[in-house]
């Protein structure tokens, strides 16, 4: 594993870096990036959003990116760009330390079964499982106490974290990022009622994962009952969500923190999905749609249907302004029985 490395650049190299123009002195060094709260001496820090000017005149930063029409006078240096955020974003990166890098083999420690097949400079850390039948792709890291199960294929290039389950038959595509405590391949929550009794029906189908997928931390995406549960190319998917049995979600969409999809829904490409949005099964929610948060979809949505919110999920600006008659409620009561007393009723 190599070592963390320091980087420090003079305010003249972030702001040739950046494109701004600079306000201070050109030979000051900076070694580091943080917000306006928490940026010390020799620190960058940024600033967009007028709400957050009092946090400015108070930051300890050496130096800020401002926006290209800031006028005030502050204490650090100013760098003022046209995005802010962006010119932040691109020193962040520059700063960051170089990513950890695992040597390939496999540890002491490790069990893989003879009948698996390792690509090169795999690298196998301690404890981790490998099944027989399991096929790892080039350059791929499996973390610490993770399991890959019987006939799953993994493609090159991926990054499974620690403590990360992948079960049989499972399908992982190049690229791939899967953090710690992901739980890929479970049964599905297939049950029949029979004499008043739950009765497990057979969950014999896969999970497939795309290429360029990232999946985090403590996500379960089940399998099929039969078929495939799929996760198509470039899908980002945030901490705590929920995948059903046989569900599809789309290229290049983004899920975010404890919502829950149900069994055989479909979510279509570039499609936007809240924290704790709940889906309910067999819905489609179609292309490039957004999904705002705790919404609850119990219906199809069209393609390039814009944003829903509520439960049921309805266009967003509908549910607002249901939200504001609600609020207006109170006083409409009041008035109501005013006039009750003021007519005798």
């Amino acid at each position: 594993m190599e070592k963390a490395h320091s980087v420090t650049l003079t305010l003249q190299q972030l702001a040739e870096m950046s494109g701004g123009e600079l306000t201070g002195d050109a030979a000051q060094v900076v070694s580091g990036a943080a917000s306006l709260a928490e940026a010390m001496e020799g620190e960058i820090t940024f600033f967009a959003d007028p709400r957050y000017l009092p946090l400015l005149r108070k930051t300890r930063a050496s130096a800020a990116f401002v926006p290209a029409d800031f006028s005030e006078a502050i204490q650090p240096a100013q760098i003022r760009v046209a995005h802010p955020a962006k010119a932040f974003q691109q020193v962040v990166v520059a700063f960051a330390p170089r990513p950890i890098r695992f040597a390939p083999g496999v540890h002491a420690t490790a069990v893989v079964a003879e009948e698996a097949q390792l690509g090169a400079r795999v690298s196998i850390q301690p404890h981790a499982v490998i099944e027989a039948g399991a096929r790892i792709g080039d350059d791929t890291v499996i973390g610490a106490n993770s399991y890959v199960g019987h006939e799953v294929v993994i493609g090159a290039h991926c990054m499974i974290y620690p403590q990360v389950a992948i079960r049989e038959r499972s399908i992982i595509g190049s690229r791939v990022i899967l953090h710690s405590g992901a739980v890929i391949g479970a049964d599905g929550f297939g049950f029949e009622i029979v004499e008043g009794r739950p009765q497990k029906i057979p969950q014999i189908g896969i999970v497939q994962i795309d290429d360029d997928v990232e999946i985090g931390a403590n996500v379960t995406i089940d399998r099929a009952k039969f078929g495939r549960t799929w996760i198509k190319q470039g899908v980002k998917i945030d901490n705590l969500v929920q995948i059903a049995h046989n569900v599809v979600i789309g290229s290049h969409s983004v899920i975010a923190a404890q919502a829950g999809i149900a069994g055989s829904s479909r979510v279509g490409d570039q499609v936007m999905i809240g924290g704790q949005v709940g889906v309910t099964g067999h819905v489609e929610i179609g292309d490039r749609n957004m999904v705002a948060a705790k919404a609850g979809v119990s219906k199809n949505l069209p393609p390039d249907g814009g944003a829903w919110w509520s439960t049921p999920a309805i266009p967003l600006r509908e549910a607002k302004e249901q939200l504001a008659w609600i609020h207006r409620l109170g006083k409409l009561f009041a008035r109501v029985k005013a006039l009750e007393k003021k007519l005798g009723m």
